[in-house]
Order: structure tokens, then C-alpha cells, then sequence
């Protein structure tokens, strides 16, 4: 109850400020994912000090030292934590800059992104997989690449939380954390490089005018080298990884149940296409954050749950703490990130023509690591087309770009998508899947050490390849 509190306070704020500043409500498009019209906006609105970036800082800080040095304070305190951060950056705005149009997509992308999260997590924890085989290193490599392209179908948030659990399962004889990580890696990042389903940031470029289908036909040479490399890699780890001794034997029998939650997640992808920008019947509930595709998916959370098997629910260990956690942390970084997001921007868009293809993927990537990679590629592709003199909200010039420049939309939708599993914070599935985990009892890397014993050595030599082999 907790949580709707403090969401409802963040959706009754960010109204309230709307009433008070109406005339920026009248240029805001509810519910779209679109950060860059926070650029088109500094006309109205001044860019925020420097310094309002320090709540952000705060946070991230806390994040990665919270569960290390003072556990059981932040156990209990991350809640309040997250909201007075992200409390003092919203009044920042209410009040002395007076713009209400930064929030208020904000909010519409928070509730976007938690209406997804929260309807994927119940609707997959009320099916149960069971795999009555022993893990190997190629077995596992086939679970994750089977992930990887999954994930191109149902996002790699539903590809997540559909298979993490079954992935435990399997290995609860030789859980380790590096099994985790690169299921991060591939399942919830890097798979999902192919359609506009498989990852927020390519959704957007959807929404802007990309078409369906250019991510799979400019992206699939990269995605798939990519893919294997992390899977060989991972193989000759998971390969050092002794199984306990044990006189079980296998079947190999696969149990599925729970096949009413497929329609579930189907309504819950449909949903996401559920957008005045790309159906014209959609309504506009302006200026409310939360729109049609938002109800449909938290009806989706009451159904799945209130109609789950408990039987599943108890076997698949189900617990809401994961998507709690999720939910109070997020609203915290969407809050405070606003003004990172449009010092960027801006920053971006001034040095727009100094920026080459390879300049653009390592610019839009590393940023996608620490901030939330969906506004973050938005931020970029508005300054990849502002340098051909091109506007982002046009669907004719995104044509335009996708075409005659298709090596830079290429260079920062792989960026955006596979630099998303540099930290826990870097895409919304890594979090979770997190919390999942360590719910289950596996003690997961630190913030900092998983960037430092995982990302740093495995991922950046696999991303310095793919700059070298098409960027340089």
C-alpha cells in the first residue's frame, strides 16, 4: 500500500503543477516516451543548474554502497530514500524553473515503464517451466541464446522474468553469480536488439517513423557475432563450474503450466502499441500521466495475480518485493535524472556535427550504463538528425534518416541496447532480475563490482570489437 502512496503523491505533484502552469500542458503529448521534446523546449524553459545533478549523483552512490556498508539501513530506508531524492528535483523544477513539461513526460515514462515491468513480473510469475535436466555449459548456452531471441518477441523484460526462474531451477546445484550476470547480459540486454518489442530505446525510434523491420535487417549482423561472443565466453566460465555430486537422476521431461498467463502477456505487449502516435483512435487523456496503455496493463497485474495458481506462485518462490524494489528505486532515478538527461541533450545537440558514427555509439552507450537508456537514445537520435538539419518529430525526415544515414541510427541503437547491461541501473530487467535472485539466496555482485568484474573486462572488449569491426 506503501508504494501506490507514494506514486499516487508523485501523479497528484506533477498534476498539480500542471494546473499551475497550464500553458505548458498544452503542447504536451501524454504518454509517449519522448525525452527530446524536453530539448525543443529550452525556448520556454531554462536549462537547470549543474548542481541539481547531485541528487542523481546521491543516489547512485547510496545504490551501489546501500547493500555493502549499511545493509540493514537501507534495507529499510530505501524507499523514503528514492522519493525525497527525487522529491527535491521535482520541486526544483515546480518552483524555480517553473516547468511542469519536463515532469510530466517524465511521470508519463516512469508510469509507461513500471505499467510494463509490474504486468510482465506478475503475468510471468503465475507460469510454471520445469526442466527435469541436468545443468551443463551447453546446455545453459542454449537457455540463454534461446533468451536472446525471445526477447525479440515478447521484450527482454518478458524474456526475463519468464525465464530467470526456470534458469534458477536448473542450476540450484552450482548457483553462481557469474551465471546471473550474463543472463543479464543476453537475455536482458543485448537479445533484444532486433524489433522495436525487444527493447524500450528501439520502441521509441518505432514510434518516431524507424520502421519495424530496419533494426532486424541493419542490426542482425552485429547482434548475432555479438551474441556468440558472449556465449563462448561464458561457456568456457560455466565450463570451470562443477555441479555438486549427486545420485539424482534425469528425465529430461519439460512441464509447462499456467498457459492462461500467455494471454495475459499477450494482451501486455498488444498494449504497448497502444499509443496516440501510432493509432489515431488511441485517446489522449492529457494531462494525466498515465494513459490507455498504462490501464490495460495494471488491470493485467490485478488479473494475473487475483487468478493465479498458487500452487505455481509457491513453486516459482513469487514474491512482490522484487518489482517493490523496482518501483520505489526507479522513481527516484526518473526524478532525479531530468536534469542530467537535458544537460545532455543540450550538450548533444551543440556538439551534433562534431559527432561521427563511432563517436555517437560510444557517447550514447556509455550514457545508456548509467541512465535510463530509452531517453538517453531519444536524446542522441534527435542530435544525430539535428546534425543533417533533420527533426526528430518528423516522421518523414526519421525516414529520411533511417535511410541516407543509416550507419548512425545503426551505431546508436546497438549502442543504447547493448550498453544497457553495463549496471544493474542500465535497463529495467537487470534490477530485476537482481532482486529475483537474491530473494532466491544467491548473494549477487555489488554495484561496483559488477561493473568492475563483469562489464569492464567481458563487456567493453566485446563493445571495443564491434566499434573497431563497424564505427572506427
Amino acid at each position: 500500500m506503501k508504494i501506490m502512496f507514494y506514486l499516487l503523491l508523485l501523479s497528484v505533484l506533477l498534476n498539480t503543477g500542471s494546473n499551475l502552469f497550464a500553458q505548458d500542458v498544452q503542447t504536451i503529448q501524454p504518454n509517449v516516451d519522448s525525452s527530446t521534446e524536453i530539448v525543443q523546449a529550452e525556448n520556454a524553459h531554462s536549462l537547470p543548474d549543474p548542481i541539481m545533478v547531485l541528487p542523481f549523483v546521491v543516489l547512485l552512490i547510496m545504490i551501489a554502497t546501500g547493500p555493502i556498508f549499511y545493509h540493514h539501513f537501507w534495507e529499510k530506508n530505501y524507499p523514503k530514500i528514492a522519493v525525497l531524492l527525487g522529491t527535491i528535483t521535482v520541486v526544483y523544477y515546480l518552483l524555480y524553473l517553473h516547468d511542469t513539461h519536463s515532469l510530466l513526460h517524465t511521470a508519463a515514462e516512469y508510469f509507461s515503464f513500471i505499467a510494463l515491468l509490474a504486468s510482465l513480473f506478475f503475468a510471468s510469475g503465475g507460469i510454471m517451466i520445469k526442466v527435469d535436466r541436468k545443468a551443463t555449459p551447453m546446455f545453459n548456452v542454449a537457455i540463454l541464446l534461446f533468451g536472446a531471441v525471445i526477447a525479440n518477441l515478447i521484450g527482454t523484460t518478458g524474456a526475463s522474468m519468464l525465464l530467470i526462474r526456470p534458469f534458477l531451477k536448473i542450476n540450484q546445484d552450482r548457483a553462481k553469480p557469474y551465471l546471473i550476470v550474463f543472463f543479464i547480459f543476453v537475455v536482458s540486454n543485448i537479445g533484444g536488439a532486433l524489433t522495436p518489442i525487444g527493447d524500450p530505446p528501439l520502441f521509441l525510434g518505432f514510434l518516431r517513423g524507424v520502421d519495424f523491420f530496419w533494426f532486424v535487417e541493419n542490426i542482425w549482423h552485429i547482434w548475432l557475432p555479438t551474441v556468440i561472443l558472449i556465449l563462448i565466453i561464458f561457456y568456457f566460465i560455466d565450463s570451470r563450474n562443477k555441479s555438486v555430486e549427486s545420485d539424482r537422476e534425469y528425465t529430461g521431461k519439460f512441464e509447462f503450466k499456467g498457459a492462461k498467463n500467455l494471454i495475459y502477456l499477450a494482451i501486455i505487449l498488444l498494449a504497448v502499441f497502444i499509443d496516440p502516435n501510432v493509432m489515431s483512435w488511441v485517446p489522449n487523456l492529457s494531462p494525466s500521466p498515465i494513459g490507455l496503455r498504462e490501464i490495460i496493463q495494471f488491470t493485467i497485474v490485478l488479473l494475473a495475480y487475483k487468478t493465479a495458481d498458487r500452487e505455481i506462485l509457491r513453486y516459482n518462490e513469487f514474491d512482490v518485493e522484487p518489482i517493490r524494489e523496482v518501483a520505489f528505486l526507479f522513481v527516484g532515478i526518473f526524478a532525479t535524472m531530468i536534469p542530467a538527461l537535458q544537460l545532455i541533450a543540450h550538450e548533444a545537440n551543440l556538439l551534433g556535427d562534431k559527432l561521427t558514427p563511432g563517436l555517437f555509439y560510444w557517447s550514447t552507450g556509455l550514457l545508456s550504463g548509467v541512465l535510463d537508456n530509452a531517453p538517453t537514445y531519444l536524446n542522441f537520435l534527435s542530435a544525430a538528425l539535428g546534425k543533417f538539419g533533420l527533426n526528430v518529430n518528423d516522421i518523414s525526415d526519421v525516414k529520411e534518416f533511417q535511410n541516407a544515414h543509416a550507419l548512425y541510427l545503426q551505431a546508436i541503437s546497438v549502442a543504447a541496447v547493448f550498453f544497457g547491461a553495463m549496471t544493474y541501473i542500465g535497463n529495467g530487467p537487470n534490477f530485476m532480475v537482481k532482486s529475483i535472485v537474491e530473494r532466491a539466496g544467491i548473494r549477487m555482485p555489488s554495484f561496483f563490482t559488477y561493473i568492475v568484474k563483469y562489464s569492464l573486462p567481458i563487456l567493453i572488449p566485446v563493445f571495443i570489437i564491434v566499434w573497431a569491426v563497424f564505427y572506427l
